[in-house]
């Protein structure tokens, strides 16, 4: 172990061993943090004449990247992340874990700590230091959805393949249902879609295990996932789908943990997280859920089957509800599973109208679901509101699964809406007596023929729709209230944001007011400040006229925070006959009566221009300076929706602040209220709270948004360098001080 106290002192003529650290910075967003705490570590280690190789994890991905000569030189790892971080590469060196924060705000104190770290061992997760900075999510809550974001594609690919197909190539046949002739082109594209529909449930089961345990845990929770999912290894004729899922995932990574903490003899220790762990978690799940959760998922299904026989010859609109609410309960679940082949089975016993009921519930939950995002696309990811509109085509073709990620991100919300949107349609078909021929469900059935009362039908699935994505938005609105109201983000002011009128700056055209006279004519600049509100007309002006005209009137400059009238500074020239001499300091010249306006200063590689700087912020709490930021972005011009930009970067403050310390706040967002990516700046005199782990208020505050789809990374490149030069104190007090918009420009413009 390394001296505590430093280096040891050169003697000898020859300096001795110099202490060697390396560290590893990682936040989710990638965006600042990251970059800062890198900095500071860097820093630190320099003043005391140590050594040190930062690795970043950030948006443009890993960069200065420690190989393996790194490590093996290394005294000491410090792993400043609030994500995962692979530690694998570190076995037998010391490491000290903490969250990214820890790294910006106390970087000597880890410099200190790390030479007495524990040695990191094979198959150990050392736990990081709870970071401040808002209220985190829980594990659970982070590894559910991890695997829903993993299983998302493979919805989404397979569900399309699977609609595409049925749509292009299928046709109804009362023996079978809707099929797709054998070897044909669209089997084969059916039968793709199969594979990721299968695949679906086994990801969604291994990324929740890996969440919690790291690789070790990937293998278990898919295989646990497949098992789950195959109702014939435990003599069931369904398989628990993306609940059994859900549960087979945790099981998976916390069985994992478990073995993790088992002490073994040191030569077993290499092959533990490769060979051990994943054997023993994979039997042992594989067993558990076959022979303990197996049998009452099949006892289930069959007590199920045989209580929706007794009730046929009940009422219609109950038996249609209680078949509605099993259909949408679980989609390609047992309980799903049980009413769908109960109606399949009536169909050759002649009644066709229970599978009516089924087929009306059928494309409910995706198409309730996908119309949900488009009503309040502000309670939902770009992620999630691209897999609504693919839920709406799934919807269509009676592909259920299609609702199965939002269900699986928000189970408390959307399976009741579901539910109560499957029951109302069914409930209507029931008492329509709409009939289905075949075994599947959806407008598609009814397109192809297969469905009697075919209007009855489509207003079943309307109104169920409608009540499915309604009750969706209420309960989830209620559940992002709540948690605002358990981890409010600001002080007053903070409800009713998102609902204000957007900026909605005026513009001011000039018209062509310099007319030319004579061949050849003097040059007569002049000056207009012209405010936004109240666009002054442009006259000439002789030199005869006005000998002053030509020179610029430094007493109309205008001071960098005049908000409620934003300056145009316009120089015209008009040329007027007689032997004459080009004015200075113009800064547009007019040419056949058009008049050009000075483009605006920038810096940040064109992010950042004097249009979005400020050095006087009005608001005093957090929520009212977001906005004050988004509607400064908004005069570039490249904000569509103010109120969604600001909407994004509150929530994104809930996730956990983005105040930085040292006096900064970088709020963030990335989305498509924005066209371009955009940078602003702003100073405020008292500071906001921005809770802030060291305590202080944010004076400096930059915010940054991008769109959803920002092509190339030279934006991420630029933030990385505004994050690490912010860690300058001379850097930040010469913003500070900068005077007016101008200086602060120059300041910025040393970020290269």
């Amino acid at each position: 172990m390394t001296n505590p106290d430093g280096p040891p002192p050169t003697g000898g003529g020859r300096e001795q061993q110099r202490v060697r650290l390396l560290a590893v910075t990682a936040c989710p967003t990638g965006i600042a943090h990251t970059y800062m705490a890198a900095e500071k570590l860097a820093q630190a280690a320099a003043s005391r004449g140590i050594d040190m190789k930062v690795e970043t994890q950030g948006s443009i991905g890993a960069e200065n990247v420690l190989d393996d000569n790194d490590v093996s030189t290394a005294d000491g790892i410090i792993v400043a992340a609030d994500k995962d971080v692979d530690l694998s590469r570190f076995v037998g060196k010391r490491v000290l874990t903490v969250g990214v924060a820890e790294g910006i705000h106390h970087p000597e104190r880890l410099i200190e700590r790390v030479r007495s770290a524990p040695v990191h061992t094979s198959g150990e997760t050392p736990a990081a230091s709870v970071s401040g900075g808002g209220k985190e999510r829980s594990v659970g809550y982070k590894a559910l959805m991890n695997g829903v974001s993993y299983m998302i594609p493979f919805v989404v690919v397979g569900g399309l393949l699977i609609a595409i197909s049925l749509s292009l190539g299928g046709h109804t046949d009362p023996s079978g249902g809707l099929v797709i002739p054998k070897d044909s082109f669209w089997m084969d594209v059916n039968n793709i879609g199969v594979i990721g529909f299968t695949l679906m449930v086994p990801i969604l089961s291994g990324y929740i295990a890996y969440a919690i345990g790291d690789r070790p845990a990937l293998v278990p929770g898919m295989i646990g996932g497949w098992i789950a999912n195959t109702g014939s290894l435990y003599d069931s004729k369904a398989g628990a789908g993306f609940i059994g899922a859900i549960v087979t995932g945790f099981l998976a990574g916390y069985l994992v943990l478990w073995i993790k903490k088992v002490r073994v003899p040191k030569f077993v220790q290499p092959i533990m997280p490769i060979i051990v762990i994943p054997i023993v978690a994979t039997t042992a799940l594989g067993l558990f859920f076959i022979y303990v959760i197996g049998q009452p998922i099949s006892w289930v299904f069959e007590h199920l089957t045989d209580w929706l026989g007794g009730m046929t010859g009940t009422s219609a609109i109950l038996l249609g509800a209680v078949l509605g609410l099993m259909i949408a309960f679980d989609m390609g679940g047992p309980v799903n599973k049980t009413a769908f082949l109960f109606g399949t089975g009536l169909i050759a016993t002649g009644n066709q109208t229970v599978m009516g009921m089924c087929a009306a519930a059928i494309p409910v939950m995706p198409l309730g679901q996908g119309l949900a995002t488009l009503i309040r696309k502000r309670l939902y990811t770009e992620q999630e509101r691209e897999t609504g509109l693919a839920a709406l085509f799934m919807g269509c073709f009676g592909i259920s699964e299609g609702a199965i990620p939002f269900a699986a991100a928000r189970p408390a919300q959307v399976i009741p809406a579901n539910m109560l949107g499957g029951a109302v349609a069914g409930a209507i078909a029931g008492v329509a007596g709409v009939e289905d021929a075949v075994p599947h469900g959806g407008p598609i059935v009814a397109v192809l023929g297969a469905v009697s009362g075919v209007p009855v039908f489509f207003m079943a699935v309307l109104i169920g729709t409608v009540a499915t994505a309604l009750t969706t938005v209420m309960l989830v609105d209620i559940g992002e209230r709540r948690r605002k109201n358990a981890t409010p983000v600001a002080g007053p002011g903070v409800t009713g944001l998102g609902v204000g009128e957007p900026l909605e700056p005026e513009l001011v055209g000039v018209g062509a007011g310099a007319a030319a006279g004579g061949a050849a004519g003097a040059v007569v600049a002049q000056r207009i400040v012209t405010p936004l509100s109240t666009p002054t007309p442009v006259t000439e002006t002789t030199p005869a006229e006005s000998p002053k005209a030509a020179e610029p009137d430094a007493s109309a400059e205008v001071g960098a925070d005049a908000d409620v009238d934003a300056e145009v500074d316009v120089d015209v020239a008009a040329r007027t006959g007689g032997a004459g001499a080009e004015a200075s300091s113009v800064h547009a010249a007019a040419a056949d009566g058009a008049v050009a306006v000075e483009a605006p200063r920038e810096v940040l590689s064109g992010y950042l221009t004097d249009q979005a700087v400020k050095v006087g912020l009005d608001a005093r709490d957090k929520a009212a300076a977001v906005r004050e930021m988004a509607e400064l972005l908004a005069r570039t011009g490249k904000v569509v929706d103010v109120d969604e930009l600001i909407a994004t970067a509150l929530r994104r403050e809930e996730q956990g602040t983005t105040g930085l310390g040292e006096e900064i706040a970088i709020p963030h967002a990335k989305t498509d209220a924005v066209t371009a990516p955009v940078v602003g700046f702003a100073r405020s005199a008292e500071g906001i709270e921005w809770g802030s782990l060291d305590g202080t208020k944010a004076r400096l505050v930059f915010m940054i948004s991008v769109p959803e789809a920002a092509a190339g990374d030279e934006h991420l490149r630029i933030l990385a360098l505004l994050s690490r030069r912010l860690m300058d104190t001379g850097f930040r007090e010469r913003l500070l001080t900068a005077p007016d918009k101008r200086a602060v420009l120059d300041v910025l413009s040393e970020i290269r």
